[in-house]
């Protein structure tokens, strides 16, 4: 996963604003006890992170990939 997927997937799940706060806030005791962001940093693989962010949302396991987009016609 790219970092440009990881904030795609935290945008759609929480909003463009609450997922930076998360990011920043939210510490991730499976990460080491970092936030997102600073394990991000520390180069933490992008879907690591996700995946961690999501256990302790409770995101459920339908909406880890991200939502379905309809192909243009």
């Amino acid at each position: 996963m790219r970092l440009s997927d990881f904030w795609r997937l935290m945008d759609e799940e929480f909003g463009p604003a609450y997922s930076r706060v998360l990011a920043a806030d939210l510490v991730l005791g499976s990460l080491g006890g970092r936030t997102a962001a600073d394990a991000l940093r520390a180069g933490v693989e992008p879907k690591a992170v996700w995946l961690a962010v999501c256990d302790i949302q409770e995101v459920p396991p339908e909406r880890r990939l991200g939502r379905d987009i309809q192909p243009k016609k």
